[in-house]
């Protein structure tokens, strides 16, 4: 089923349509190494295809799933045949993040020297999973899921093609079933048609056995991989922005495609911290209790109580105050280093330690008005009156920061007694 020539491809407009950067390397013959990124079943290897038929190079494929150093030395031993004959090689290499750097390092004299023009494609970031050599001397390429109309589009050539009888509305359902996957459309169709040879019509396909296919089919959901870093990355800032809409809808997804949901209410208890904070410190014991429940009860109860606490979380108050000040702290800790207790704040267990000055000059913070020793340093005293602590003027951080703004004023006053 795949297509003969480049003008047969159907999707990824925005590399090989008009003036598209792609297609204008392709036409004006200045071929590359190239990497494609981009998820299963968008066409990267049938890409990779046409490039070497539209270019008459000779075409070698190596699986980095199966393949090693040695079968590396065999292709480019080919290659190197190929250049005898006054030929290009195109190199594809599926799953190229699947080998190592010393595997990744076994291409680059080669694609260096043009002996191969390489071409890689990956599920995965390329710039985690490749070596920066490798990366270099390579264009990325960023192919995207294909839509439910050229889904439908490739079905229907498929269909005619194989002479099968189908409506229109049948293939419909199946492209949004595939999700934006043409291999997986492909295989539903090649299903159906087997389930249609079963019930004795091979060459029609009917709504109840597109029905039994695609019942119970999830979503597609790369576990680990870009579309789960995506999601999650999508949660989390519809959370952050106070989007309870949004943030129920990327959270449904993640659960429709397989998501473990304990991930998910341990990401929602880092949102509670890092974005609602003091502004409601409620919010932090609600996604507790909700990766509590999905614990003990599982689904589909533990996913409605998930559910719960991100919508809690999209519509509380938000503040950052405490993430910013930790990672203040700990950017003062690492460049300053590990600065000396000063002697008033330390224990005195001991008459030695009492003789060396521990613990003198320390003032009992409830001894005083309002269990404040007024002016009282507790930091190193290089660090002296140092802030990294500053609340929002939202939810209950409002409260902390009049607080807190009440006790500097008592630092600065100077009529201050100890209870008698």
């Amino acid at each position: 089923m795949r297509p003969l020539d480049l003008a047969g491809f159907l999707g990824q407009e925005h590399l090989i349509g008009p003036n598209k950067p792609l297609r204008e390397a392709l036409d004006s013959g200045q071929l590359h190494s190239m990497i494609f990124w981009g998820p299963p079943g968008v066409g990267k290897t049938t890409l990779a295809k046409l490039i070497a038929q539209l270019c008459d190079a000779h075409f070698i494929t190596v699986s980095a799933v199966l393949a090693g150093v040695k079968e590396i030395r065999a292709a480019i031993e080919d290659a190197k045949n190929q250049q005898l004959l006054g030929r290009q090689t195109v190199l594809f290499v599926d799953e190229v993040h699947r080998f190592n750097k010393a595997q990744q390092d076994a291409f680059l004299p080669f694609v260096e020297d043009g002996t191969v023009i390489f071409v890689g494609a990956t599920t995965e970031n390329p710039s985690f999973e490749l070596n920066n050599a490798l990366l270099s001397r390579a264009r990325v390429y960023r192919l995207q899921s294909l839509s439910t109309e050229t889904l439908q589009a490739i079905l229907r050539s498929s269909r005619d093609r194989l002479n099968v009888a189908c409506d229109d509305t049948l293939l419909e359902r199946l492209a949004r079933a595939a999700d934006g996957d043409a291999r997986r459309a492909l295989n539903f169709l090649e299903l159906a048609m087997d389930m249609a040879y079963a019930a004795g019509h091979p060459e029609q396909l009917t709504d109840a056995i597109i029905e039994e296919i695609l019942s119970g089919q999830p979503r597609r959901f790369d576990k680990q991989g870009d579309d789960f870093y995506d999601q999650i990355s999508a949660l989390h800032k519809a959370v952050r922005g106070s989007s309870p809409d949004a943030a129920l809808y990327w959270f449904a997804r993640m659960i429709d495609g397989g998501c473990d949901p304990l991930y998910v209410g341990r990401r929602v208890v880092r949102m509670a911290s890092e974005d609602v904070g003091n502004a409601d410190p409620r919010a932090l014991q609600i996604a507790l209790n909700a990766w509590d429940v999905q614990e003990r009860l599982g689904s589909p109860e533990g996913e409605l109580a998930l559910a719960q606490a991100v919508v809690y979380m999209a519509c509380a108050p938000k503040s950052n105050a405490v993430y910013k000040a930790y990672k203040a702290v700990l950017k003062d800790i690492q460049q300053q280093g590990s600065e000396p207790v000063p002697l008033h704040l330390r224990n005195a267990p001991t008459r030695l330690m009492k003789e060396q000055g521990y613990g003198e000059e320390y003032r009992y913070a409830h001894d005083y008005p309002d269990a404040y020793a007024a002016g009282e340093n507790y930091f190193p005293e290089t660090l002296k009156n140092t802030r990294y602590y500053e609340p929002v003027g939202r939810g209950l951080e409002k409260k902390i920061a009049d607080k807190l703004e009440y006790l500097r004023q008592l630092d600065n006053g100077s009529n201050w007694k100890r209870y008698s």
